[in-house]
């Protein structure tokens, strides 16, 4: 049907007002509302991080990093199958901390893809399109980042857990160390999916994200790690176990140490004991809570 034309009243038609009835019409199908929303946006952020529903180039780097997680607890699993060992030579809560170089490179390539993009191309007011507010943006963006940190941590220790039934290792005692290891991890992931996401998100540029998460974890590690050391040969070792405060890799294992049975890795194994490790939870969980805040703060400027 063509468009109705009307000629406003006292007009020359030569010089007339038109006004066009295009056929708009209200929309009458269901709506989805807030918690619609919120769940796409995880599941297409959680998607993004492994590159799922993108180009087969975006899928290279976080699947090569997932096997490579992978592949140490496969050879375990068929060492101890192989020869019959009596017990597992990795445990459960360790892994994660000897592989933090893979999670780190993992977090510094996927943190910046799902946040900085969006601030970069200057696409954040556009969620406002859907019922969707602030909170929603950045819980659905640290959880699927967290989530995705989780499977990546999460799948090798079910690897070991699996070798260790087929190896007909102790039950109680194999799940007791894969229900730590699934604790410790989970910390892991929320802990490093809160940091990671507040430095990507300072900046647009995904190369500056990158370097910056990377900076935040390599070098707080390095410099902990080496100021521990420095300790240990000063006789010093009371002092180990505080220094560990101030990397987020050296606060799990702080954690873990204390509350989950683990090996400290701390220098001398000088880990904390029941009393300086809820200090090292409540700075834990703090920092978790710490980073939401930022992201909101964040967020509010971006003009979400």
């Amino acid at each position: 049907m063509p468009p109705e034309t009307t000629t406003a009243p006292g007009r020359d038609r030569r010089s007339q007002d038109v006004i066009h009835n295009i056929g708009y019409r209200d929309y009458s199908g269901p709506r989805l509302g807030r918690a619609y929303a919120r769940r796409s946006l995880f599941s297409q952020s959680l998607r993004g991080a492994y590159g799922l529903g993108r180009s087969a180039k975006s899928k290279v780097l976080p699947m090569t990093l997932f096997g490579v997680m992978c592949l140490p607890a496969a050879i375990v699993v068929a060492v101890a199958v192989t020869t019959k060992m009596n017990r597992l030579p990795m445990e459960y809560t360790r892994y994660a901390i000897y592989l933090q170089a893979v999670i780190g490179l993992y977090l510094a390539a996927q943190a910046p893809q799902s946040v900085s993009r969006d601030l970069r191309f200057k696409t954040v007011p556009l969620y406002f399109s859907r019922p969707i507010e602030r909170v929603d943006y950045v819980v659905a963006k640290f959880a699927a980042m967290a989530s995705a940190l989780f499977v990546l941590t999460a799948t090798p220790l079910l690897i070991l857990y699996a070798g260790a039934l087929l190896a007909k290792l102790d039950f109680a005692e194999q799940t007791k160390g894969f229900a730590q290891g699934l604790a410790s991890v989970t910390l892991l992931s929320l802990l490093f999916a809160g940091i990671g996401l507040v430095v990507a998100a300072l900046t647009p540029r995904r190369g500056f994200g990158v370097a910056g998460v990377i900076a935040a974890l390599t070098i707080s590690y390095g410099a902990v790690s080496t100021v521990q050391g420095i300790a240990l040969n000063g006789d010093n070792t009371s002092l180990i176990g505080w220094l560990g405060l101030f990397s987020p890799v050296t606060l799990i294992d702080g954690v873990q140490t204390a509350f989950l049975g683990a090996t400290s890795a701390f220098p001398g194994g000088h880990g904390p004991g029941t009393g300086a490790g809820v200090v090292y939870l409540a700075v834990l969980l703090g920092v978790i809570a710490g980073s939401y805040g930022l992201l909101m703060s964040r967020y509010r400027k971006a003009g979400l």
